[in-house]
């Protein structure tokens, strides 16, 4: 035996020796908390910039209260209101603009992803008084900018409670469940718009600009809650799907003085995805969508006579992204964001909607804007300038000047930054480190101090056989796609493995990050120890790589992206150390529709897949986010029906599992069912689980633990 070869066995034996004495991942222990991440507590910054409040809470026993601390010591400098006798118990706050006034939420229950109901109080921090809002339960009470009136939602319709006199005025009447809704969003603007608060007071508390939302022409659907009882129940709500109806959206101004209600004209707009005052209290701006989503027009409404001019028109071949990035300087001039150049980039206009200059440009993209220092002339910002897989922190001028690399260590960076941007607290994590919290100045991103890091997860994991993730990228289809993979710890190159790909691959998505793990991660480091190689492959269509990358994948969802992840398990394949007769995906969601696809078109190159909770017909889903890359199936039928795997069901010769929530209010379980059906009628064989009343998320109780181990088992026995 020559030296090469002894020093080879040798140090495989010292690594083969130290695996062994480290534990495996068990799926009890990743579902059990054991892994658990420490984060920092939710803070908001507070006016003078030097200080911060925490909401703290404990289980047992249960109370509530709310602390500031200082910035530079992080130490506590006060409670400004506790749970107590007289203060119920307590699950978020807000500040009054003064912040002379806390609106308190208690017994808070949710109504769909980002809806909630509560019981609300407004406390005084001077006199300590505590106003109940309401005996009902409400939606989104918000106080006034003079904190002397809160308006708010019941049962569809906007009211307004005068705090001093302790009385209440019903603005609206006509608001009625299932038809009329007032001042908060219906289902899909909820779900895919991203806001529930579908009313704002101007800066001096003068007027209110709300949405209505008349429901009544969205097509129906309900379905079954089995619960506990006797009988089981059904669950009814409007939800308009691809090619229905939506709710038509109109603006209206409330006069807060007279009382007085009026409509504001837009030429009838499909969307009103955002309203936002100006610092003006006379102008509101109001974004609008055509149904394609590819002309958005920013208007500047005059309250005084409801008069709307066009600020700023954006169309795109695609379509064009609603954020919340707008932001208005003193002087109404404003920021804005826009993938005009080909990447998502920062824009100065001034107040008439007159571009002044692009303030950010280059080919990587603006993840994340934080504000704007009008004092110092600085704009904050989050990009992947340092790799897609990265993000860090920045800082520039209005002008594109003075640019500074705040936070750029190789991970992902994100940053809260105090009121008056002297301090900022940067979240890290990486592959490699789990989050870590500190302190910085924002001028240079010079450490102040460290606040909180994940040592003990750290230390506790060094114990366990955890693999690395190889970043790399890969070539298929002509593009050079990210991809990471977890080999075995015990990874022998002689060996032949089965691979087990990860994906999820819906437009503008990222699963290839350089970031700490979630369970999911966890459960891949299980699958990892248990033999198995896993990669995941960032396909044509998901985001940070540009426009013309992100879309691509334009009226044709399932076709490239199902591509790419065949192409690529060929070529990963092709390696050595990789069984190409064991090739299994897995997904969720758009991810479980994907790999449904994988395995039906892609039958001579993956042996299994599993689909949690699958889109199985864009058919079946909603009008905002299918049309927006789909057009309508009455424009673009082919583009939903080739996609669509139960129209060929006839394909599948690999292991199947397929598995949905029957309570799931998003992706219905309408689409498994009807997979199922064409399977039966196929006569193929799969297995299948539904998991009764749960939503998309399929959680609650024992439930992942049981979803896990169903699908460890399946992985087992059948790659």
């Amino acid at each position: 035996m020559n030296k090469q070869s002894f020093l080879f066995l040798f140090l495989l034996g010292v690594v083969t020796f130290s695996t062994a004495q480290k534990k495996k991942i068990t799926l009890e222990e990743i579902w059990g908390g054991e892994f658990r991440t420490e984060y920092m507590d939710v803070l908001r910054s507070m006016n003078n910039g030097t200080q911060y409040t925490v909401l703290n809470t404990t289980r047992s026993p249960r109370s509530s209260s709310l602390d500031k601390y200082d910035y530079e010591t992080l130490q506590k400098a006060e409670t400004i209101v506790a749970s107590s006798d007289a203060v119920p118990y307590f699950s978020s706050y807000t500040f009054s603009d003064d912040e002379s006034q806390v609106l308190l939420a208690t017994e808070v229950e949710p109504i769909f992803r980002r809806s909630r109901l509560g019981i609300y109080y407004v406390y005084d921090i001077a006199s300590k008084e505590l106003v109940k809002i309401s005996e009902t339960k409400i939606q989104e009470p918000t106080l006034s900018p003079d904190g002397g009136k809160v308006a708010y939602v019941l049962d569809n319709n906007l009211y307004v409670m005068d705090l001093a006199e302790r009385t209440t005025k019903q603005v609206t009447t006509d608001g009625n469940k299932g038809t009329i809704i007032n001042g908060v969003t219906d289902w899909v603007y909820e779900e895919e718009f991203a806001f529930v608060r579908a009313f704002e007071w101007n800066s001096d508390g003068t007027k209110i600009a709300f949405l209505r939302f008349d429901e009544t022409e969205v097509p129906h659907f309900s379905m079954d809650f089995y619960g506990t009882g006797l009988y089981p129940y059904q669950y009814e709500f409007k939800y308009p799907k691809a090619g229905e109806k939506n709710s038509v959206v109109t603006l209206h101004m409330y006069d807060v003085a007279s009382g007085a209600i009026s409509n504001v004209d837009l030429n009838d707009p499909y969307y009103i995805p955002r309203i936002k005052w100006m610092h003006d209290a006379n102008t509101l701006s109001v974004q609008t969508l055509n149904r394609h989503q590819n002309d958005l027009k920013l208007y500047a409404v005059n309250a005084e006579d409801n008069s709307a001019t066009v600020l700023l028109e954006e169309t795109d071949a695609a379509y064009v992204d609603i954020d919340d990035d707008l932001t208005f300087l003193d002087d109404d001039s404003f920021i804005w964001t826009s993938e005009a150049d080909g990447y998502n980039h920062l824009y100065l206009y001034d107040s008439n909607g007159k571009l002044k200059n692009q303030i950010t440009e280059g080919p990587w993209e603006v993840t994340r804007y934080y504000g704007y220092d009008e004092k110092h002339d600085r704009i904050f910002y989050q990009s992947v300038e340092n790799g897609s897989i990265n993000r860090g922190v920045y800082s520039i001028s209005t002008k594109g000047k003075r640019k500074k690399e705040l936070s750029t260590q190789e991970g992902t960076n994100a940053a809260a930054f105090s009121t008056d941007f002297t301090y900022y607290i940067n979240t890290y994590s990486s592959a490699t480190t789990p989050y870590r919290f500190t302190l910085h100045d924002a001028s240079n991103g010079k450490l102040v101090k460290e606040i909180k890091d994940n040592s003990a997860l750290q230390d506790k994991l060094n114990g366990y056989e955890i693999a690395p993730k190889e970043f790399s990228t890969i070539n298929v289809n002509g593009y050079d796609l990210n991809m990471y993979m977890i080999k075995p710890a015990d990874f022998d190159p002689n060996k032949k493995y089965p691979l087990f790909m990860f994906q999820y691959s819906g437009p503008g998505s990222q699963q290839v990050a350089n970031r700490w793990m979630g369970s999911n991660d966890y459960w891949h480091q299980h699958l990892a120890s248990q033999g198995y190689i896993v990669a995941c492959v960032d396909g044509r269509g998901t985001g940070l790589k540009g426009r013309d990358f992100k879309k691509l994948t334009q009226k044709e969802l399932g076709k490239y992206e199902v591509e790419d992840q065949i192409a690529a398990a060929q070529k990963l394949s092709e390696r050595s150390y990789i069984d190409e007769n064991r090739t299994g995906i897995w997904g969720w969601s758009y991810g479980g529709f994907m790999s449904t696809n994988c395995l039906l078109k892609g039958n001579d190159t993956f042996e299994m897949a599993i689909a949690v909770a699958p889109v199985t017909s864009w058919r079946f889903y909603d009008t905002i986010y299918t049309e927006r890359y789909m057009q309508t199936p009455q424009e673009n039928p082919t583009g939903y029906d080739d996609n669509s795997p139960f129209n060929y069901p006839e394909l599948l010769k690999g292991k199947y599992l397929l598995v949905h929530g029957s309570g799931d209010d998003n992706v219905h379980v309408q689409n498994t069912m009807r997979m199922i059906e064409a399977l039966v009628q196929a006569n193929k064989q799969f297995d299948w689980a539904i998991y009764p009343d749960k939503n998309h998320g399929i959680y609650g109780g024992n439930t992942r633990l049981h979803l896990y181990t169903k699908m460890t088992n399946f992985v087992k026995e059948n790659l």
